[in-house]
């Protein structure tokens, strides 16, 4: 960027903290119906293999764009935003976590080294991947379970707003059923997490070091997609896993283990990517507004601080 001075002083923890949240938020919005039409094909095929028939039949959905138009047509529009508050809830203490202090853990590790190694950042993207699960868990179940149920007439809601779904789950289940698949969650965003932030960080360093580019807008869309394509390769299977889980009823599933293998048994191995173009969409989207916001966020911040150092 022609006449940007670097700052001597980079943006603190805290900075990092509420930008990534503010940033994912931002994606959230513009990306959610994409996440709902991805949960409802991920537990679709559930449905389908736990039916009687179990024939075409029992298909409702079919692909991403069809499912969009066939929850508008009978739903309606509301319905693609199934969820929207406890999203945001989980974005705020979530992505605040996994994102915002992927930097000071990888510091951590490396005690200020400025050598950093995968070995180093894939431990530092477990760290607060798991880090952020612990926090948000209960976000990320209440939004599932929102997404998964239907709006249309005849069907009894099983929640009628946020507060309800927490106080539901937690009267019925236990205060355990808000953490309800903690497990493959944590597996899930430690995976995505290290694939999400350590792909981002090589591909925006071989593009810096490589070609033309500089640390702008251009390089922060070629990263964040590049990120988006290899995390919903890596982690597909084990989100479809993570949805079936938190969505299912109380003793449906004897673990996460069981629910796996149903799957396998039931629909075969294609099942753990159901949903895939949907996950695509939107981590691929989400990974361009949420990071290309981060950063401008994150030089907004340095130029200001920039600004009154030189006023001081």
């Amino acid at each position: 960027m022609v006449g940007f001075k670097p700052v001597d002083v980079p943006p603190s923890a805290a900075v990092k903290f509420l930008g990534a949240g503010t940033a994912a938020c931002f994606a959230d919005l513009l990306t959610f119906p994409l996440d709902t039409a991805k949960v409802r094909l991920q537990i679709q095929g559930e449905a389908i293999a736990s039916s009687a028939a179990g024939n075409g039949s029992a298909v409702k959905y079919r692909g991403v764009f069809g499912t969009i138009t066939t929850m508008v047509r009978t739903e309606g529009p509301r319905s693609l935003y199934n969820g929207l508050v406890a999203g945001l809830q989980r974005q705020m203490s979530f992505a605040s976590v996994r994102i915002g202090l992927y930097d000071s853990v990888k510091q951590f590790y490396t005690r200020g080294s400025e050598n950093v190694g995968i070995g180093v950042r894939l431990l530092a993207g477990c760290t607060t991947g798991a880090m952020a699960v612990v926090i948000a868990q209960p976000t990320d179940v209440v939004k599932v379970r929102f997404q998964a149920q239907a709006r249309s007439s005849g069907v009894a809601r099983r929640y009628c707003s946020t507060i309800d779904a927490y106080r539901t789950i937690a009267k019925e289940e236990g205060i355990r059923g808000l953490w309800k698949g903690t497990a493959p969650n944590t597996l899930r965003n430690a995976t995505v997490n290290c694939t999400e932030l350590v792909t981002y960080d090589f591909i925006k360093e071989t593009l810096l070091k490589s070609t033309p580019l500089s640390d702008n807008l251009p390089c922060h869309f070629l990263s964040a997609f590049g990120a988006g394509l290899c995390t919903t390769v890596i982690a597909s299977p084990v989100d479809v896993v993570k949805t079936r889980y938190m969505n299912s009823p109380l003793g449906h599933y004897r673990s996460v283990f069981n629910c796996a293998a149903t799957m396998m048994t039931k629909e075969g191995p294609l099942a753990f990517y159901k949903g895939f173009t949907p996950s695509f969409l939107r981590l691929g989207s989400w990974n361009v507004v949420m990071f290309v916001t981060y950063e401008q966020l994150k030089r907004a911040m340095m130029e200001a601080n920039h600004n009154c150092t030189r006023i001081m």
